[in-house]
């Protein structure tokens, strides 16, 4: 008996995971499935777990390296239209994990609605931003969360509220495999003044930052009281090149890729940036970049 007999509307085998991702890099996953609901979810949550199958989450691939070997797991998108769905009460906005984040931020500012705008140019999905804590110098995501449903790797669904949930920089205290959505209570604001806050900070993040060029955004979380790119540029990699991958010249904690890099390529450049900042600094940067 085949492992995902009945399922096979939602199973990929060997599907490429470079397509999935934003560096547009990596080899294929044994099993690539898309649960149409949280009832599929749970299935193949339970037929994972009786096989020994291990899984893995894939969001937008926006902060995430995938390697040249096969991914021997059954990688797990909730992108149908049940886990992309957008909701707005009044002040109270629901959002489900493969909702795309910068969909949801602009749809905040429409109806006037103040709080997610610091995630402008942001990339990734709901579910990955609230895992991550996503944010930057003018704010988090968590500041403005209300509550959070997950799926544990029984299959059992929870709901998380604000009081039991903790946001720090890059983190998280949800420990549950699936993060399913999020409701965030937001503050009525005037669209037009809400509009041009998130411009301004969509500026500052173009002038400092590669938006235009084929990256996966951060690889290091900042060390405390001090910043991983200029750490980076005081040792002299600002536009540093192996094969096909660069430290950016924009932004010192950015790796941008052409079409001739491999992932190999990011990985010597993540080492030698760690170990020039070492050597320096005696300072270890820590990955926010995910390497599977």
């Amino acid at each position: 008996m085949k492992l995902f007999t009945g399922l096979d509307q939602i199973v990929k085998y060997d599907e490429p995971l470079a397509k999935h991702c934003w560096m547009g890099l990596g080899g294929p996953a044994k099993y690539f499935i898309t649960p149409g609901n949280r009832e599929e979810l749970a299935e193949v949550v339970k037929r994972c777990r009786e096989n020994n199958l291990a899984m893995q989450v894939l969001g937008a691939g926006a902060n995430l390296l995938v390697l040249s070997k096969q991914i021997d797991a059954a990688v797990i998108r909730l992108s149908p239209e049940s886990f992309t769905q957008i909701e707005i009460d009044g002040t109270k906005v629901r959002a489900a994990a493969g909702a795309d984040l910068p969909r949801l931020v602009r749809q905040c500012i429409r109806a006037g609605l103040s709080g997610l705008e610091p995630l402008v140019g942001i990339p990734g999905t709901v579910g990955g931003g609230v895992r991550m804590n996503a944010g930057g110098r003018f704010g988090d995501i968590g500041a403005a969360i209300r509550s959070v449903d997950v799926m544990d790797s029984a299959g059992r669904v929870h709901s998380r509220d604000k009081e039991s949930l903790v946001f720090g920089y890059r983190r998280t205290n949800i420990a549950a495999k699936f993060i399913l959505g999020a409701c965030f209570d937001l503050e009525p604001d005037d669209p037009q003044r809400v509009l041009r806050q998130a411009k301004q900070m969509w500026i500052f993040k173009k002038n400092s930052q590669p938006l235009a060029n084929k990256s996966a955004g951060c690889v290091f979380r900042n060390p405390r009281a001090l910043s991983a790119g200029a750490l980076i540029d005081q040792v002299g990699l600002k536009g540093e090149r192996i094969g096909g991958a660069m430290i950016s010249p924009v932004h010192a904690n950015f790796i941008v890729v052409d079409k001739s890099a491999k992932p190999n390529d990011v990985q010597k450049l993540i080492s030698l940036m760690r170990q020039k900042v070492q050597e320096k600094f005696e300072v270890q940067l820590e990955l926010e970049l995910e390497i599977w």
